[in-house]
């Protein structure tokens, strides 16, 4: 015999859910819990009614009375910056002074930025990390590369000529 089903104090809130849900997985818990409470579904219908399998409907209605009673938080995609070295907060603070010097010079050094990070996080970083973290808070376009940069080009092409 299957357990009965719970989580009726959480039906005014699924419907509302129901009604407002910005995702699929929104949608799909809130389905999750009111389908068995208001049409006495069994949890293999409802799983099959959401198109998910049945130990992932289990999963998410017990998510969905989690968030609801206060006992979980939902996860945003920044919150999962599980390899991050700084808060986004430190980042712009650390970031700053480059960019500020950048806007009046018209140059962003990475390998000076590079370095600065290196000592600042305490460990070595690559350069793609640089330009992720720049990237990240939309500073990308500030970095120019030397090849972009004809009057560096032109230099290169005369030294080059030289040897």
């Amino acid at each position: 015999m299957a357990r009965p089903v719970t989580g009726r104090e959480f039906v005014k809130a699924a419907k509302e859910k129901i009604a407002t849900a910005k995702t699929v997985d929104a949608l799909r818990a809130a389905q999750a819990l009111l389908l068995p409470l208001e049409f006495g579904l069994s949890l293999e219908q409802t799983a099959i009614i959401i198109g998910l399998s049945k130990s992932r409907t289990g999963k998410l209605r017990t998510r969905f009375q989690r968030i609801e009673a206060g006992v979980e938080q939902i996860k945003t995609k920044k919150g999962l910056r599980n390899h991050a070295r700084m808060s986004l907060d430190e980042e712009v603070k650390f970031l700053t002074p480059f960019i500020i010097e950048s806007q009046n010079t018209g140059v962003l050094h990475i390998q000076q930025l590079k370095a600065e990070l290196e000592r600042c996080v305490g460990r070595s970083v690559s350069t793609s990390t640089v330009y992720q973290l720049l990237r990240r808070h939309g500073w990308s376009k500030l970095v120019q590369h030397p090849r972009t940069d004809v009057e560096v080009v032109q230099a290169w092409k005369r030294i080059t000529q030289r040897k």
